[in-house]
């Protein structure tokens, strides 16, 4: 232990000190409690009122507890790899909801007096602020409700929830000992195995792999919940792939092969179950998911058109040209895109952010972003249409930069000229028809029509340029609603298209990386690309909870892929670039 670190202890409170203070100011005005702002030792833990609500009616306050590694017990094994830390970390954040659940506020009283909040978690591990699991420590970060009653301070409540709840709540959640080491090691394991099969994707030339057996079905349109009594997955006999897991052992699944692949069939039997699940893959799930080994490249981007979104100075040549009003379409800037330059801008700025694949559903594409026959192009000539389709492109994406194309569609035969895998969804199953379709066209005498087209030379020199992003001669604020929605001083930025977006947290922690980029790394020298990568190696390096604002310290940010980082960014109407 460092001096400074002898020294805050030192100075640090003791659970008797606050318990007195406490007791000091009870009855009395609610903002007394400003007062117990700092850091106590209770015992075998250190508790944390690191902010103060203002009113009972107020969000609650963001408090912490920190256990010491020589408390808390956990074996060094279950977290030195980055992923199993991960996951120990969404077990012990799973473990703690459960706990919080059944707390069933004792500390009652007005406003949120007693509530205790804690960061919720879906079916998928993402890494989030509200547990650390560190070299020395693990930290925990909540929201307390202080309690009131009417708008006076009321000490026996706060008493209760701190010196009885507390330390159970630590003691349940925290510690070692709580938890069954076969639970533990089998957690440990599945994450594990699951970055052993994402490691395993590119030597094996694989977009994504799906487990026989896996349930791809969700409970509901709003439930992420495995569908009860659903078809499990089985694979095609000539997409097999079996791997040889570190702790599972042998695992047989369907390998989507790099390059061109095109799923089809019938209505309501399951395309875009299967490519929502590809979607989702770029993250791990839990045990019980039926997704745990659906494993997808992580930087795989689903792409669609999206009406009306902000669109500022991106090359769209690949796929719009000289359009009727001359408008220069290197430097495409609209504040509403139509269906086809939404989709064409999506495209180019996820080959901005590093995507390897795209995964396309026809259902919510622009259709003549997508294809254009052979009949409508004898009757308004290529020399008049400024929309190069997007299945002109699609080798030559993959040829020449290696991207990947999985699309789903239901009424247009076109992909068929270009695809390498088709599949077809027949009731929850899936069907290898490559060699059925080659000889339907045969025999229809069909032969490619379409000219698979060069990509012209797109480069990413946006230079970012610094504004003012002070809000009435105060700092940034920001709000968000939901997944939907990210506000920065009042100007709010879509991101509901945004479809490998998972969680709220997530949006929030965008919001809090763009105020941080916009106000410490813009410089009109850097471009967006160059910004944003290096957002991301200091968060490879020193995590992301120093990005967010300490005042922002309940554990409610999620970590986001840095795909949606730059998605979010582009639709932001206050972005000025050069």
């Amino acid at each position: 232990m460092n001096k400074l670190q002898e020294r805050i202890n030192i100075m640090m409170k003791s659970m008797q000190d606050l318990e007195k203070t406490i007791k000091s100011i009870d009855h009395k005005s609610y903002g007394m409690y400003k007062s117990l702002q700092g850091e106590y030792q209770f015992g075998n833990f250190v508790f944390s009122i690191d902010k103060v609500q203002g009113d009972p009616f107020a969000a609650p306050s963001r408090v912490r507890v920190r256990v010491p590694k020589t408390t808390h017990g956990f074996p060094t094994s279950l977290y030195e790899k980055h992923e199993t830390r991960i996951a120990l970390e969404d077990m012990i954040l799973r473990q703690w909801n459960k706990v919080v659940q059944g707390y069933n506020g004792r500390g009652a009283g007005s406003g949120n007096s007693g509530k205790i909040a804690v960061c919720p978690c879906g079916q998928e591990i993402l890494e989030r602020m509200a547990v650390v699991v560190g070299k020395e420590e693990i930290e925990g970060r909540f929201l307390m409700g202080l309690p009131a009653k009417g708008r006076s301070i009321y000490a026996d409540a706060l008493i209760e929830i701190l010196f009885h709840f507390l330390p159970e709540m630590v003691e349940e959640v925290f510690l070692y000992g709580s938890y069954a080491m076969a639970k533990l090691e089998e957690n440990k394991r599945l994450a594990e195995d699951q970055a052993y099969i994402r490691g395993k994707l590119e030597e094996l030339e694989l977009v994504a792999f799906i487990a026989d057996g896996s349930i791809l079905p969700r409970e509901s349109g709003v439930s992420e919940k495995p569908l009860k009594g659903a078809v499990p997955f089985s694979s095609p006999e000539s997409q097999q792939v079996t791997l040889k897991l570190p702790h599972y052992g042998e695992i047989t699944g369907m390998g989507i092969k790099k390059g061109i692949t095109v799923i089809v069939g019938g209505g309501y039997h399951g395309k875009s179950t299967l490519l929502r699940a590809v979607e989702l893959g770029v993250y791990n799930h839990k045990k019980g998911d039926g997704r745990e080994y659906v494993i997808t490249n992580t930087e795989a981007v689903k792409i669609r058109a999206e009406d009306g979104r902000n669109i500022c100075k991106t090359d769209i040549r690949m796929f719009i040209n000289h359009l009727p009003n001359k408008k220069d379409t290197r430097i495409f800037t609209t504040e509403n895109a139509s269906g086809s330059t939404s989709q064409s801008a999506n495209v180019i700025e996820a080959i901005e952010a590093g995507a390897t694949a795209f995964l396309v559903d026809e259902d919510t594409s622009a259709t003549n972003f997508m294809v254009r026959d052979s009949t409508m192009e004898m009757i308004v000539s290529k020399e008049k249409e400024p929309i190069t389709p997007f299945i002109t492109r699609t080798r030559a994406l993959y040829q020449k930069r290696g991207i990947s194309t999985i699309i789903v569609v239901g009424s247009s035969s076109a992909y068929f000229e270009v695809a390498d895998t088709i599949l077809q969804l027949d009731n929850y199953k899936v069907k290898d028809i490559k060699e059925k379709v080659e000889q339907v066209l045969a025999q229809q005498d069909k032969k490619v029509i379409m000219q698979i087209e060069d990509l012209p030379e797109i480069e990413y020199n946006r230079v970012v340029k610094k504004v003012d992003m002070s809000y009435k001669g105060r700092d940034m604020k920001i709000k968000t609603t939901g997944r939907d929605t990210i506000s920065l001083n009042k100007e709010n930025i879509d991101v509901r298209y945004l479809e490998q977006l998972m969680d709220n947290g997530q949006t929030v922690a965008i919001g809090y990386f763009l105020k941080y980029m916009m106000e410490t790394m813009v410089d009109n020298k850097k471009t967006m690309q160059e910004i944003v990568e290096a957002l991301y190696e200091q968060i490879k390096r020193r995590g992301f909870s120093h990005i967010i604002p300490k005042g922002y310290s309940a554990g409610f940010c999620v970590l986001p892929r840095k795909q949606e980082v730059y998605a979010a960014w582009n639709r932001f109407r206050g972005l000025k670039v050069q």
